[in-house]
């Protein structure tokens, strides 16, 4: 009998443990796309780093020892803002991706990126000449500027595991593991299920330092490798791994975005549209090609996207934004250092 309550309990442990293991990695999968879980963000404290112009893939701003930058998000919505020794307050609320906050002529941004080391907010200039992205790292309490008031209850970690009792436990439950016999006929592994996405193009050639190369590579492997090059600042190549997990949970996020449901082409429909093709700054038609498993789609735009005018002119799904937003959130990230050609 006590056996088998001692088999019980372990079960449900084991259970308990998955389920919560689970959900952790889940956030962190749609760290870059779909809807945001505010318990990424509540009680948490953030330190500025750097901020990235997102068309060119540059670094225009760092923080220094003249440029302390500190967020905390509370748990009753309301924010602290500690900027260069000079704390403010206000309140905050999230919808989707789109967190209201407001920094000086800025109401709102959306999350690029969120998870439990990194977060990344986005803002896109109204005219929609750049869109730039400023990146925090989460901080503890000790590193964080803020005072709390003496009437708050002391914070509590309830991420973190203790690796000792870990090992303790390890070795405790040791006697109930039996070696596991090779099968004579042992099924062969299957093999994961192909993916391959690639985005070229898309935006408008023009400008200061107009681009010339645009494209974005996620192969099957989880490789990832973008390529942005302009007439000025040349080429540069940015690589990185996209998780196997990650990789395919994007592709059930465009399944159910049924891309692969969408027309091949979305050209223009009135006068207007056409004469903008020859306009400048130019156009740039977008290519997006997906293959998942035995399904292969590629889709072309003419015109992606809105002009300085704020005027779109082509028809196509807004579903198509979300999946090219998601990649080049994805691409992004900076997760590998750039290599300059």
């Amino acid at each position: 009998m006590k056996r088998l309550t001692f088999t019980s309990f372990l079960f449900v442990f084991c259970a308990i443990f998955s389920f919560f293991n689970n959900s952790v990695v889940a956030q962190e999968i749609y760290s870059s796309y779909g809807p945001i879980d505010e318990r990424l963000l509540v009680e948490t404290k953030w330190k500025y780093t750097y901020t990235l112009q997102v068309e060119s893939n540059t670094i225009i701003h760092k923080a220094d020892e003249r440029y302390d930058f500190f967020l905390y998000w509370r748990y009753d919505y309301s924010y602290q803002e500690y900027l260069n020794g000079k704390l403010s307050k206000g309140k905050w609320q999230l919808s989707n991706r789109t967190l209201f906050y407001q920094f000086r002529h800025i109401s709102s941004f959306e999350i690029a990126t969120v998870n439990k080391k990194v977060l990344v907010l986005e803002f896109t200039q109204p005219n929609a000449r750049g869109t730039y992205q400023y990146h925090f790292v989460r901080v503890e309490s000790k590193e964080a500027p803020f005072v709390k008031p003496y009437n708050e209850l002391p914070d509590v970690i309830v991420e973190a595991l203790n690796p000792k009792k870990k090992k303790k436990e390890k070795q405790k439950f040791a006697f109930g593991k039996r070696k596991k016999r090779k099968k004579r006929n042992a099924v062969p592994e299957e093999k994961p299920v192909y993916i391959n996405i690639e985005l070229t193009g898309g935006g408008y050639y023009g400008g200061i330092d107009p681009v010339l190369k645009d494209y974005i590579h996620i192969k099957s492997s989880g490789r990832l490798i973008k390529e942005f090059q302009s007439v000025y600042n040349g080429l540069i190549v940015t690589k990185k791994n996209i998780q196997r997990e990650e990789l395919e949970q994007f592709a059930e996020f465009i399944v159910n975005q049924k891309f692969f449901g969408f027309e091949r082409i979305y050209d223009c429909e009135d006068l207007a549209c056409v004469k903008r093709k020859n306009q400048k700054p130019r156009p740039v038609p977008l290519r997006l090609s997906i293959s998942y498993g035995n399904r292969k789609k590629v889709v072309m735009v003419s015109i992606w996207g809105k002009d300085k005018r704020d005027r779109k002119y082509v028809k196509y799904p807004p579903a198509l934004d979300n999946i090219i937003d998601a990649i080049q959130r994805m691409a992004n990230r900076l997760d590998d250092p750039m290599v300059r050609r």
